[in-house]
């Protein structure tokens, strides 16, 4: 198995996962948030919907400079909506994943930074596995949003609390 398709299995798995978790969301509960440092639920969910795009942004790219392109967050009238962006992202980077060309442009160098101040540089293979595990971390802290409202959440590698064993 290359390493491309050790990716692309790793992305799929998550996405199934993270797509029950966006399928859930409370859309009159978009502004909550557990704590004033925290995002609120819909900034936490786009930015899950939009992190898929991540992997074809770093194939295309050699860097994202937030000096030039500062992120503004996403905002979603409902759930269908955030759910758009997230099947377009993933089918974006599902075309990226599942060309075998790719295989040799993951140890290209990848840079992320804010003008002159450097965040990192990594092989594009860091930048995709990075934003694998961004989906991870950020479901994460979305399956405690959920619990915090009273959302029965689903299992992430096995059932969770709410779920019958």
């Amino acid at each position: 198995m290359t390493r491309l398709e050790i990716l692309k299995k790793d992305f799929e798995n998550e996405v199934i996962t993270t797509r029950k978790f966006l399928n859930i969301i409370p859309e009159d509960k978009w502004d909550w948030k557990p704590h004033p440092k925290s995002m609120n639920l819909m900034q936490l969910t786009t930015h899950i919907a939009e992190l898929p795009g991540w992997p074809a942004m770093a194939f295309d790219t050699s860097e994202l400079d937030f000096a030039a392109f500062p992120y503004k967050p996403t905002i979603v009238k409902d759930r269908k909506e955030l759910l758009e962006i997230f099947e377009r992202e993933v089918e974006k980077a599902g075309k990226y994943l599942s060309n075998p060309e790719n295989e040799k442009k993951l140890d290209d160098t990848w840079t992320l930074r804010e003008g002159d101040k450097i965040y990192g540089v990594n092989p594009k293979l860091d930048v995709v596995r990075m934003s694998i595990n961004q989906t991870v971390h950020h479901r994460a802290q979305l399956g405690v949003f959920l619990r915090l409202l009273d959302v029965p959440i689903p299992g992430s590698y096995g059932p969770s609390a709410d779920e019958s064993f």
